[in-house]
């Protein structure tokens, strides 16, 4: 679900930016349509069984390294910060990204959607962080809870043999 808000986000995104009426810039077209593609594979990705995810990652992974393009980059990062694939490592993605995220004064779309691709994926690290953190201190009041429980029973035990010494040490009444 995640995934496909995601997407839905990056295509809505793009199509508010198209509508802008922006004159383009020299030689842009071809990377706007580069683009699209790029956000067209990312969706396919997301609906491929974890085999096929596997295998596109070989081929994606092997591509990168014959020819380190923005274009084989990019896939490479889409496949790997597609959230829930067999294949899933959003640090790398992110390592991949940088230095197309990177802030320069060439705005292209390419680079606008390595940056929020980028950001999307360090928000999502911090926010896990945050996420382990709270799941650590949930542990630790638990087990703070435990004790005080223990230390409860243990009272309750003395208090309970207390009263009983207090009933065998009075006289009985006849």
């Amino acid at each position: 679900m995640i995934r496909n808000g995601f997407l839905l986000a990056i295509a809505l995104l793009l199509a508010g930016c198209a509508g802008l009426g922006i004159p383009s810039l020299p030689g842009s077209e071809p990377e706007e349509r580069q683009v699209i593609q790029l956000i067209s594979y990312a969706q396919r990705v997301a609906t491929m069984t974890a085999e096929q995810q596997r295998r596109e990652y070989s081929a994606s992974n092997q591509a990168f390294a014959r020819d380190k393009d923005a274009n084989s980059r990019m896939r490479l990062a889409l496949l790997l910060a597609t959230a829930g694939a067999s294949v899933h490592d959003a640090a790398r993605a992110a390592s991949l990204l940088e230095p197309m995220a990177a802030p320069s004064d060439a705005a292209s779309p390419l680079r606008s959607l390595a940056r929020l691709l980028y950001v999307q994926l360090n928000e999502r690290a911090s926010e896990q962080k945050r996420a382990n953190q709270m799941r650590e201190q949930l542990e630790a009041l638990k087990e703070v809870e435990r004790t005080m429980r223990q230390q409860l029973d243990a009272l309750k035990e003395v208090e309970r043999t207390i009263m009983e010494r207090g009933q065998e040490s009075q006289p009985r009444r006849r």
